[in-house]
């Protein structure tokens, strides 16, 4: 996923209403944009931070930057997280998870379980039917493990739920975690900030739900899913005690 036009670099002055943060750009410009990411931005929200903004100039919305980038903890970390999606299209397409490129047909968006949307569903070749999940990741603690969710997520509870009751019903369920930052080889379920969302996880992995880690590689110019990482094993075992 490259960036076109080339992102505008800046410099964080604060992130507040979930959606906007205010920052100044390198000529010395304050402006207020939109941040494309709901969540708590556990860490990533530091007053003084290197940014990178997308210049939404001569379209109709109503603040002409949006948040892309943060330098922190020494790596440079996506924030779109929307952009998740994207990414994880190109890793499947791109034959990093699995055998999930080799499908005939990805559906996006489609309807599935409770009034929910699966973010992908896979089908062809005579294989049942395929469920993928995508989730953002940016959140660290430990250098090296990437971890998620980095706040109580009962939306996420409820989609590893329904991911189950589909492998139930005869077909195939995925959660993919993509995760925009390149300084992470281990992805844990963070069971700490939210037990409920572990208990999902290991219950899910029981019924025979599949789940994949992919890290990116971040710069100003393009971010690009790079690898696979493994499952923290000895963390999913903690999470089976709880």
């Amino acid at each position: 996923m490259k960036f076109a036009p080339p992102l505008v670099p800046a410099t964080l002055i604060h992130r507040y209403k979930r959606f906007l943060f205010d920052a100044v750009l390198d000529d010395g410009t304050e402006i207020t944009g939109f941040c494309p990411n709901t969540g708590s931005m556990r860490g990533l929200t530091t007053p003084g931070s290197r940014i990178w903004l997308a210049d939404h100039l001569g379209s109709e919305r109503k603040y002409r930057y949006s948040w892309e980038l943060i330098e922190a903890e020494g790596t440079v970390i996506g924030v779109h997280a929307a952009a998740a999606n994207r990414l994880a299209e190109e890793a499947m397409t791109g034959g990093l998870v699995g055998d999930l490129g080799g499908y005939e047909n990805l559906r996006r968006e489609q309807r599935y379980g409770k009034n929910s949307r699966v973010d992908f569903l896979l089908s062809g070749d005579g294989r049942p039917d395929t469920y993928v999940e995508v989730k953002n990741v940016h959140f660290s603690r430990e250098g090296g493990l990437a971890e998620f969710p980095d706040t109580v997520t009962a939306r996420g509870a409820k989609h590893l739920v329904e991911l189950a009751a589909m492998v139930a019903a005869g077909h195939r369920a995925v959660m993919l975690y993509l995760i925009q930052r390149d300084d992470c080889d281990r992805f844990s379920i963070s069971g700490d900030l939210d037990p409920a969302y572990a208990r999902a996880f290991t219950a899910a992995s029981a019924t025979g739900v599949e789940a994949y880690a992919v890290s990116c590689r971040v710069s100003p110019v393009e971010i690009a899913p790079h690898r696979l990482i493994t499952m923290d094993e000895p963390a999913l075992a903690a999470l089976e005690t709880r």
